[in-house]
């Protein structure tokens, strides 16, 4: 082997490790603890995951991929995950706290700006957090989001997305689950049959099942509590911001076109990408669009 190949191999094996290279910390916010991983190096990038109550192992693929040539960062919500609380409660679980966990994820890290990408709830939560630090916001991804409003996304009908013997199957294992049926097997059960709705591609259907046996029930609730109390409504907080925004979502999601238009129309300086044949989740329907619409759009903001 001569020293030109070694050194090839050399930089091909680093430039690998590079790729996937991760650090996992836990971070202090008040009494509570915040778990968070990242991934990659580069220009800083926060994943915010949906749920809400879900934590962020079923994004660890799209934060890999991301930080590729980003530093993807990831993080278990308040009381999720590995993410520990001494108290979950209407007080504890808000809008606003949920925010100012963000906060302390960007001053830990020591960012004066990052981009903000938030998917379903996530984008919610993304657009509440941009509303009120905007300075903070180098760029804002809005991924298959919940709406800027709350309004909007309380016109979401799921089961309607379903076959009539999923929506049977799907009551049969919620009714089990409610009876005291706390088991893995009913959660998988139930997301088999619920996962169908947010997907255009049905092969996926273990995958976004699996992930629909992560969610805190009781955290889920106290979040769409604290939102009605609050009377969710971004609009007006986001017109402060200027930076480039994209919109992207599934032409089949389950989110209809009307809640991206809204963003759109609220976010002066952004652009809507409707992906056709795809449904909730881009990086699993369509992910050769998904990816190139939003490299192209993180390779802007680097110039």
């Amino acid at each position: 082997m001569n020293t030109k190949t070694t050194v090839v191999l050399v930089m091909t094996l680093f430039s690998s490790l590079f790729i996937y290279s991760q650090h996992e910390e836990f971070i202090k916010s008040g009494d509570n603890t915040i778990h968070l991983t990242t991934y990659g190096k580069g220009q800083p990038i926060l994943i915010i995951n949906g749920g809400p109550g879900m934590n962020s192992e079923g994004f660890k693929a799209l934060a890999k991929i991301i930080g590729k040539s980003n530093k993807a960062i990831i993080y278990d919500q308040r009381g999720t995950g590995s993410s520990k609380m001494t108290r979950i409660d209407a007080q504890t679980i808000t809008m606003d706290a949920m925010a100012e966990d963000i906060e302390v994820i960007r001053k830990h890290l020591k960012l004066e700006q990052w981009i903000v990408l938030g998917h379903s709830f996530g984008g919610m939560l993304g657009s509440y957090y941009a509303s009120k630090f905007p300075e903070r916001i180098k760029g804002l991804i809005l991924s298959s989001s919940g709406g800027l409003k709350m309004a909007l996304f309380s016109r979401i009908d799921i089961r309607s997305r379903l076959t009539q013997t999923e929506r049977d199957s799907l009551s049969y294992w919620n009714r089990r689950i409610a009876n005291g049926d706390t088991t893995y097997v009913a959660r998988l059960k139930r997301g088999t049959f619920l996962a169908p709705a947010y997907l255009f591609d049905k092969s996926n259907i273990p995958v976004v099942a699996e992930r629909l046996t992560q969610g805190n029930a009781t955290i889920n609730g106290l979040v769409w509590q604290n939102m009605r109390e609050i009377a969710f409504d971004c609009t007006a907080g986001l017109k402060n911001i200027k930076v480039p925004v994209l919109i992207i979502q599934g032409k089949q999601d389950i989110i209809d076109r009307e809640t991206a238009e809204v963003a759109k129309s609220a976010l002066q300086n952004s652009n809507l990408v409707i992906l056709d044949k795809c449904g909730h989740y881009g990086w699993l329907d369509q992910p050769d669009l998904y990816f190139e619409n939003i490299n192209t759009y993180l390779e802007k903001l680097k110039s």
